[in-house]
Protein backbone atom coordinates (compact mmCIF):
# COMPACT_ATOMS: atom_id res chain seq x y z
CA UNK A 1 0.00 0.00 0.00
CA UNK A 2 1.45 3.63 -0.61
CA UNK A 3 1.83 6.08 1.85
CA UNK A 4 -0.49 7.98 -0.02
CA UNK A 5 -3.27 5.03 0.07
CA UNK A 6 -2.05 4.49 3.43
CA UNK A 7 -2.94 8.12 4.70
CA UNK A 8 -6.30 8.31 3.13
CA UNK A 9 -7.06 5.08 4.88
CA UNK A 10 -6.38 6.17 8.06
CA UNK A 11 -7.85 9.07 7.39
CA UNK A 12 -11.17 8.02 6.08
CA UNK A 13 -11.24 4.72 8.48
CA UNK A 14 -11.86 2.82 5.23
CA UNK A 15 -15.15 4.14 4.64
CA UNK A 16 -16.86 4.38 1.09
CA UNK A 17 -17.12 8.22 -0.45
CA UNK A 18 -21.11 7.75 0.02
CA UNK A 19 -20.36 6.54 3.50
CA UNK A 20 -18.32 9.44 4.51
CA UNK A 21 -20.66 11.75 2.77
CA UNK A 22 -23.77 9.68 4.97
CA UNK A 23 -22.17 10.30 8.08
CA UNK A 24 -21.33 13.99 7.59
CA UNK A 25 -24.97 14.54 6.66
CA UNK A 26 -26.22 12.69 10.14
CA UNK A 27 -23.75 14.66 12.03
CA UNK A 28 -24.65 17.37 10.45
CA UNK A 29 -28.19 17.41 11.65
CA UNK A 30 -27.66 16.72 14.85
CA UNK A 31 -25.84 19.38 15.39
CA UNK A 32 -28.07 21.44 13.35
CA UNK A 33 -30.80 20.45 16.30
CA UNK A 34 -28.98 21.19 19.11
CA UNK A 35 -28.01 24.31 18.01
CA UNK A 36 -31.41 25.52 16.24
CA UNK A 37 -33.25 24.79 19.79
CA UNK A 38 -31.88 28.25 20.51
CA UNK A 39 -32.38 30.30 17.85
CA UNK A 40 -35.87 31.82 17.13
CA UNK A 41 -36.48 31.08 13.29
CA UNK A 42 -39.82 32.77 12.93
CA UNK A 43 -40.07 35.97 10.93
CA UNK A 44 -41.97 38.20 12.35
CA UNK A 45 -44.81 40.38 10.37
CA UNK A 46 -42.92 43.57 8.77
CA UNK A 47 -39.10 41.95 8.77
CA UNK A 48 -37.73 41.77 5.76
CA UNK A 49 -35.57 38.78 4.35
CA UNK A 50 -32.08 40.17 4.67
CA UNK A 51 -32.70 41.46 7.91
CA UNK A 52 -34.99 38.35 9.06
CA UNK A 53 -31.48 36.25 7.92
CA UNK A 54 -29.08 38.13 9.55
CA UNK A 55 -30.72 38.16 12.65
CA UNK A 56 -31.46 34.30 12.65
CA UNK A 57 -27.58 33.94 11.52
CA UNK A 58 -26.59 36.27 14.93
CA UNK A 59 -28.53 34.09 16.69
CA UNK A 60 -27.25 30.83 15.82
CA UNK A 61 -23.64 32.08 15.77
CA UNK A 62 -24.65 33.50 19.87
CA UNK A 63 -25.43 29.68 20.51
CA UNK A 64 -22.56 28.33 19.06
CA UNK A 65 -20.35 30.86 20.78
CA UNK A 66 -22.07 30.02 24.28
CA UNK A 67 -21.55 26.27 23.85
CA UNK A 68 -17.68 27.14 24.90
CA UNK A 69 -16.15 28.18 28.37
CA UNK A 70 -15.61 31.75 28.02
CA UNK A 71 -11.65 31.20 27.80
CA UNK A 72 -12.45 29.35 24.74
CA UNK A 73 -15.33 32.15 23.54
CA UNK A 74 -12.47 34.42 23.90
CA UNK A 75 -9.61 32.00 21.78
CA UNK A 76 -12.14 32.16 19.10
CA UNK A 77 -13.08 35.91 18.65
CA UNK A 78 -9.06 36.33 18.76
CA UNK A 79 -8.43 33.67 16.26
CA UNK A 80 -11.32 35.44 14.10
CA UNK A 81 -10.20 38.49 14.26
CA UNK A 82 -6.43 37.50 13.40
CA UNK A 83 -8.21 35.23 10.27
CA UNK A 84 -9.00 38.68 8.58
CA UNK A 85 -6.77 41.06 10.03
CA UNK A 86 -4.09 42.16 7.58
CA UNK A 87 -2.03 45.02 7.84
CA UNK A 88 0.59 47.44 5.98
CA UNK A 89 2.04 50.34 5.02
CA UNK A 90 5.45 52.59 3.98
CA UNK A 91 7.82 54.36 5.73
CA UNK A 92 11.20 56.21 4.61
CA UNK A 93 14.05 55.12 6.31
CA UNK A 94 17.64 57.25 7.16
CA UNK A 95 19.14 56.81 3.96
CA UNK A 96 15.55 58.32 2.37
CA UNK A 97 14.34 54.92 1.04
CA UNK A 98 10.68 53.75 0.78
CA UNK A 99 10.18 50.74 2.92
CA UNK A 100 6.60 48.45 2.45
CA UNK A 101 6.01 46.26 4.84
CA UNK A 102 2.69 43.55 5.12
CA UNK A 103 1.65 41.58 8.15
CA UNK A 104 -1.10 38.80 7.67
CA UNK A 105 -2.66 37.54 10.58
CA UNK A 106 -4.20 34.36 8.79
CA UNK A 107 -1.78 31.76 10.28
CA UNK A 108 -1.52 33.19 13.58
CA UNK A 109 -5.68 33.10 13.51
CA UNK A 110 -5.74 29.16 12.07
CA UNK A 111 -2.78 28.15 14.61
CA UNK A 112 -5.53 29.76 17.10
CA UNK A 113 -7.99 27.80 16.12
CA UNK A 114 -6.28 24.26 15.73
CA UNK A 115 -5.71 24.79 19.69
CA UNK A 116 -9.54 25.37 19.90
CA UNK A 117 -10.14 22.03 18.29
CA UNK A 118 -7.81 20.15 19.95
CA UNK A 119 -8.92 21.53 23.44
CA UNK A 120 -12.34 20.74 21.99
CA UNK A 121 -11.30 17.45 20.80
CA UNK A 122 -9.94 16.16 24.12
CA UNK A 123 -13.08 16.89 25.94
CA UNK A 124 -14.67 14.75 23.68
CA UNK A 125 -12.48 11.91 23.74
CA UNK A 126 -12.55 12.28 27.72
CA UNK A 127 -16.41 12.56 27.73
CA UNK A 128 -16.60 9.58 25.21
CA UNK A 129 -14.33 7.64 27.59
CA UNK A 130 -17.01 8.02 30.44
CA UNK A 131 -19.51 7.08 28.02
CA UNK A 132 -18.28 3.75 26.86
CA UNK A 133 -17.49 3.08 30.07
CA UNK A 134 -21.20 3.75 31.21
CA UNK A 135 -22.36 1.77 27.91
CA UNK A 136 -20.69 -1.39 29.17
CA UNK A 137 -21.84 -0.90 33.42
CA UNK A 138 -25.21 -0.79 31.04
CA UNK A 139 -25.02 -3.59 29.39
CA UNK A 140 -24.53 -6.05 32.21
CA UNK A 141 -27.45 -4.60 33.51
CA UNK A 142 -29.80 -5.90 30.40
CA UNK A 143 -29.65 -9.43 29.70
CA UNK A 144 -27.62 -10.59 27.14
CA UNK A 145 -29.62 -13.91 25.92
CA UNK A 146 -33.36 -14.63 27.37
CA UNK A 147 -33.88 -17.17 30.25
CA UNK A 148 -35.25 -20.84 29.61
CA UNK A 149 -39.44 -20.32 30.40
CA UNK A 150 -41.36 -23.27 30.28
CA UNK A 151 -43.91 -22.92 27.52
CA UNK A 152 -42.68 -19.60 26.25
CA UNK A 153 -39.98 -18.60 23.17
CA UNK A 154 -38.87 -15.05 24.18
CA UNK A 155 -36.15 -12.86 22.26
CA UNK A 156 -35.54 -8.96 22.72
CA UNK A 157 -33.75 -6.15 21.43
CA UNK A 158 -32.51 -2.80 22.12
CA UNK A 159 -30.94 0.15 19.78
CA UNK A 160 -30.22 3.16 22.09
CA UNK A 161 -30.50 6.43 20.70
CA UNK A 162 -27.46 7.94 22.17
CA UNK A 163 -24.21 5.66 23.61
CA UNK A 164 -26.57 4.95 26.60
CA UNK A 165 -30.37 4.40 26.69
CA UNK A 166 -33.13 4.91 29.47
CA UNK A 167 -34.85 2.18 27.89
CA UNK A 168 -34.99 -1.04 30.32
CA UNK A 169 -36.07 -4.70 29.60
CA UNK A 170 -36.05 -8.37 31.78
CA UNK A 171 -37.19 -11.35 31.61
CA UNK A 172 -36.08 -13.38 35.24
CA UNK A 173 -37.63 -16.01 38.00
CA UNK A 174 -39.41 -14.67 40.78
CA UNK A 175 -37.84 -16.37 43.97
CA UNK A 176 -40.05 -16.15 46.53
CA UNK A 177 -42.78 -17.00 44.21
CA UNK A 178 -45.93 -19.39 45.84
CA UNK A 179 -47.37 -19.96 42.73
CA UNK A 180 -46.62 -23.98 41.33
CA UNK A 181 -43.80 -24.24 39.25
CA UNK A 182 -42.52 -20.89 40.13
CA UNK A 183 -43.18 -17.80 38.32
CA UNK A 184 -41.29 -15.22 36.08
CA UNK A 185 -41.45 -11.36 35.74
CA UNK A 186 -40.94 -9.83 32.29
CA UNK A 187 -40.87 -5.90 32.41
CA UNK A 188 -39.96 -3.21 29.71
CA UNK A 189 -39.58 0.15 31.09
CA UNK A 190 -38.76 3.57 29.12
CA UNK A 191 -37.14 6.51 31.37
CA UNK A 192 -38.37 10.24 29.87
CA UNK A 193 -35.30 11.32 28.08
CA UNK A 194 -32.37 10.25 26.56
CA UNK A 195 -28.68 9.50 27.15
CA UNK A 196 -27.13 9.99 30.49
CA UNK A 197 -29.66 11.01 33.08
CA UNK A 198 -32.09 8.53 32.06
CA UNK A 199 -29.27 5.79 31.95
CA UNK A 200 -28.96 6.76 35.43
CA UNK A 201 -32.41 6.98 36.52
CA UNK A 202 -33.04 3.18 34.25
CA UNK A 203 -30.29 1.64 37.02
CA UNK A 204 -31.87 2.50 39.81
CA UNK A 205 -35.68 1.31 37.93
CA UNK A 206 -33.57 -2.00 37.61
CA UNK A 207 -32.22 -2.28 41.21
CA UNK A 208 -35.68 -1.24 43.00
CA UNK A 209 -37.30 -4.04 40.86
CA UNK A 210 -34.93 -6.85 41.34
CA UNK A 211 -34.99 -5.97 45.33
CA UNK A 212 -38.78 -6.03 45.28
CA UNK A 213 -39.35 -9.16 42.99
CA UNK A 214 -37.53 -11.19 46.26
CA UNK A 215 -40.63 -10.10 48.07
CA UNK A 216 -43.75 -11.95 48.59
CA UNK A 217 -45.87 -8.96 47.44
CA UNK A 218 -48.74 -8.60 44.75
CA UNK A 219 -47.64 -7.53 41.29
CA UNK A 220 -49.94 -4.17 42.14
CA UNK A 221 -47.96 -3.87 45.63
CA UNK A 222 -44.71 -4.19 43.90
CA UNK A 223 -45.74 -1.60 41.34
CA UNK A 224 -47.36 0.74 44.11
CA UNK A 225 -44.02 0.34 46.05
CA UNK A 226 -41.99 1.24 42.75
CA UNK A 227 -43.84 4.07 41.91
CA UNK A 228 -43.45 5.50 45.41
CA UNK A 229 -39.86 5.12 45.34
CA UNK A 230 -39.46 6.53 41.59
CA UNK A 231 -41.45 9.59 43.01
CA UNK A 232 -38.44 10.79 45.13
CA UNK A 233 -35.85 10.18 41.98
CA UNK A 234 -38.29 12.11 39.75
CA UNK A 235 -37.63 15.98 39.75
CA UNK A 236 -41.30 16.69 40.45
CA UNK A 237 -42.56 14.52 37.90
CA UNK A 238 -40.62 15.76 34.84
CA UNK A 239 -37.91 12.00 34.97
CA UNK A 240 -41.55 9.27 35.28
CA UNK A 241 -41.15 6.66 33.22
CA UNK A 242 -43.36 4.41 31.71
CA UNK A 243 -43.44 0.51 32.41
CA UNK A 244 -44.70 -2.54 31.56
CA UNK A 245 -44.61 -5.54 34.42
CA UNK A 246 -45.84 -8.22 34.33
CA UNK A 247 -45.64 -12.01 35.77
CA UNK A 248 -46.02 -15.41 34.30
CA UNK A 249 -47.00 -18.63 35.53
CA UNK A 250 -46.20 -21.36 33.71
CA UNK A 251 -48.27 -24.00 35.04
CA UNK A 252 -51.58 -22.07 34.76
CA UNK A 253 -49.50 -20.08 31.59
CA UNK A 254 -51.68 -17.21 33.02
CA UNK A 255 -50.16 -13.69 32.60
CA UNK A 256 -50.65 -11.31 35.09
CA UNK A 257 -49.74 -7.19 34.09
CA UNK A 258 -49.76 -3.90 35.49
CA UNK A 259 -49.51 -1.62 32.17
CA UNK A 260 -47.73 1.93 34.29
CA UNK A 261 -48.59 4.35 31.63
CA UNK A 262 -46.83 2.54 28.58
CA UNK A 263 -47.40 1.37 24.89
CA UNK A 264 -50.10 -0.94 25.19
CA UNK A 265 -48.57 -4.66 24.19
CA UNK A 266 -49.69 -6.00 21.42
CA UNK A 267 -51.00 -9.65 21.89
CA UNK A 268 -51.70 -11.75 18.77
CA UNK A 269 -53.62 -14.59 19.65
CA UNK A 270 -53.30 -17.82 16.88
CA UNK A 271 -57.15 -16.75 15.99
CA UNK A 272 -56.22 -13.72 14.57
CA UNK A 273 -57.68 -11.82 17.19
CA UNK A 274 -56.09 -9.00 18.62
CA UNK A 275 -55.89 -7.50 22.17
CA UNK A 276 -54.06 -4.66 23.65
CA UNK A 277 -52.92 -5.17 27.58
CA UNK A 278 -53.71 -1.53 29.17
CA UNK A 279 -54.95 -2.38 32.48
CA UNK A 280 -52.70 -0.42 35.30
CA UNK A 281 -52.38 2.85 35.75
CA UNK A 282 -49.78 6.22 35.29
CA UNK A 283 -46.88 6.73 34.87
CA UNK A 284 -43.71 5.92 37.77
CA UNK A 285 -42.58 8.80 39.06
CA UNK A 286 -45.49 11.24 38.57
CA UNK A 287 -48.05 10.85 42.11
CA UNK A 288 -46.79 9.25 45.12
CA UNK A 289 -49.28 6.04 46.29
CA UNK A 290 -51.36 6.38 42.93
CA UNK A 291 -53.91 3.77 42.40
CA UNK A 292 -53.12 0.80 39.76
CA UNK A 293 -54.81 -1.89 38.48
CA UNK A 294 -53.87 -5.17 36.95
CA UNK A 295 -55.11 -7.50 34.15
CA UNK A 296 -54.97 -10.60 33.21
CA UNK A 297 -54.72 -12.71 30.25
CA UNK A 298 -54.11 -17.04 29.64
CA UNK A 299 -51.65 -17.48 27.03
CA UNK A 300 -52.14 -20.25 24.31
CA UNK A 301 -50.30 -22.04 22.06
CA UNK A 302 -49.23 -19.94 19.17
CA UNK A 303 -49.85 -17.01 20.61
CA UNK A 304 -48.07 -13.57 20.33
CA UNK A 305 -46.87 -10.78 22.70
CA UNK A 306 -44.79 -7.75 21.14
CA UNK A 307 -44.34 -5.02 24.14
CA UNK A 308 -42.15 -2.18 22.93
CA UNK A 309 -41.24 1.54 23.84
CA UNK A 310 -42.53 4.53 21.66
CA UNK A 311 -39.37 4.63 20.00
CA UNK A 312 -40.49 1.78 17.32
CA UNK A 313 -43.50 3.00 16.70
CA UNK A 314 -42.45 6.69 16.55
CA UNK A 315 -39.31 6.45 14.56
CA UNK A 316 -39.77 8.71 11.80
CA UNK A 317 -37.63 8.49 7.97
CA UNK A 318 -36.63 11.80 6.06
CA UNK A 319 -40.38 12.77 5.92
CA UNK A 320 -41.08 13.12 9.11
CA UNK A 321 -43.47 10.25 8.80
CA UNK A 322 -43.85 7.72 11.63
CA UNK A 323 -43.33 4.21 11.79
CA UNK A 324 -46.73 3.74 13.68
CA UNK A 325 -48.19 0.36 15.48
CA UNK A 326 -50.17 -0.46 12.40
CA UNK A 327 -47.14 -1.06 10.17
CA UNK A 328 -45.80 -2.87 12.92
CA UNK A 329 -49.21 -5.51 13.26
CA UNK A 330 -48.86 -5.70 9.23
CA UNK A 331 -44.92 -7.33 10.43
CA UNK A 332 -46.43 -9.31 13.21
CA UNK A 333 -49.17 -10.60 10.83
CA UNK A 334 -47.12 -11.61 8.18
CA UNK A 335 -44.64 -13.36 9.86
CA UNK A 336 -46.53 -15.23 12.84
CA UNK A 337 -45.48 -18.74 11.40
CA UNK A 338 -41.22 -17.53 12.42
CA UNK A 339 -39.16 -18.20 15.87
CA UNK A 340 -39.26 -14.83 18.00
CA UNK A 341 -35.43 -14.18 17.10
CA UNK A 342 -36.46 -14.56 13.49
CA UNK A 343 -39.52 -12.24 14.08
CA UNK A 344 -37.48 -9.59 15.79
CA UNK A 345 -35.25 -9.52 13.28
CA UNK A 346 -37.99 -9.08 10.51
CA UNK A 347 -39.60 -6.27 12.48
CA UNK A 348 -35.94 -4.69 12.96
CA UNK A 349 -35.22 -4.79 9.17
CA UNK A 350 -38.59 -2.72 8.27
CA UNK A 351 -37.93 -0.28 10.68
CA UNK A 352 -34.41 -0.01 9.11
CA UNK A 353 -35.95 0.00 5.44
CA UNK A 354 -38.49 2.66 6.47
CA UNK A 355 -36.23 4.96 8.33
CA UNK A 356 -33.52 4.51 5.81
CA UNK A 357 -31.02 7.53 6.79
CA UNK A 358 -32.94 9.22 9.59
CA UNK A 359 -31.43 10.28 12.93
CA UNK A 360 -32.82 8.22 15.58
CA UNK A 361 -34.68 10.54 17.81
CA UNK A 362 -35.66 7.59 20.47
CA UNK A 363 -34.21 4.86 22.32
CA UNK A 364 -35.77 1.68 20.45
CA UNK A 365 -36.06 -1.35 22.63
CA UNK A 366 -38.81 -4.06 21.43
CA UNK A 367 -39.32 -7.80 23.38
CA UNK A 368 -41.66 -10.33 21.79
CA UNK A 369 -42.85 -13.37 23.55
CA UNK A 370 -44.60 -16.68 22.25
CA UNK A 371 -46.50 -19.37 23.47
CA UNK A 372 -45.73 -22.90 22.35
Amino acid sequence: MTPKRKFLQRITDGLALSELWRNFRADARSSYRLYSLEVDSIRKPGVGRVKHFIRVSKQFLWAIIEKLSPARRFLLVIALILLFANMGGTWENSQGELVSFHWGGSFWGGILLFILLALEIADRVVMKRDLQIAKEIQSWLLPATPPPVPGLEIAFATRPANTVAGDFYDVFPRSNSSSPGGAYLVTIADVAGKSVPAAMLMATYQASLKTLAGTSESLIELVGRMNNYACGNSQNGRRFTTTFVAEYHPTSRSLSYVNAGHNPPILRRRTGAIERLEAGGIPLGIVESAPYESGKVTLETGDWLAVFTDGVTEAENSRAEEYDEARLMIVLLANQALSPPAMLTAIMQDLDRFVADAPQHDDITLLLLKAV
